[in-house]
């Protein structure tokens, strides 16, 4: 086991990842940009109230962003999927998608391709913490599926 997975092992680094997140979102900002799309999403059992952009070109994921008001949980897997997935191709993104909705499921998933998302592995023991964890990436997921669908 590397020494990253070790660490991202220990409860203490994972609270700490999901704070630093919250505390200091990465690509924490919308864009005027017409040639991104755009989701809004918000939750009926929490604050969490957010629009995710992304520009999704020649397959690949240029950039993605967000902003709005949202809960800790919400707002740090969110700036952990901006990160996972910026400058991935659609097909890399997919498998990443794929491998944090089986971890928040409790099924099996691969940490490695998750890096420090991997930090949201125990919100299945929350089952109102679910959503909140998702809502983000509920959001690119959408957009990748439209972007397929005007190929």
């Amino acid at each position: 086991m590397s020494d990253t997975n070790s660490m991202l092992q220990d409860p203490e680094v994972l609270r700490e990842l999901i704070m630093d997140h919250y505390q200091y979102p990465h690509h924490h900002k919308l864009t005027d940009d017409k040639t991104y799309q755009s989701v809004h999403m918000a939750s009926d059992s929490c604050i969490d109230d957010i629009t995710v952009q992304s520009k999704i070109e020649n397959g690949k994921i240029d950039d993605i962003r967000f902003d709005g008001v949202a809960c800790t949980i919400s707002t740090a897997s969110t700036s952990m999927m901006t990160d996972l997935l910026k400058g991935k191709s659609v097909e890399e993104a997919k498998k990443i998608i794929d491998n944090y909705f089986n971890m928040i499921d409790a099924k099996e998933y691969d940490p490695d391709v998750l890096e420090e998302a991997v930090a949201m592995k125990n919100v299945y023991k929350q089952a109102n913490r679910i959503k909140c964890a998702t809502i983000g990436w509920k959001a690119i997921d959408q957009m990748i599926d439209e972007s397929e669908a005007k190929k």
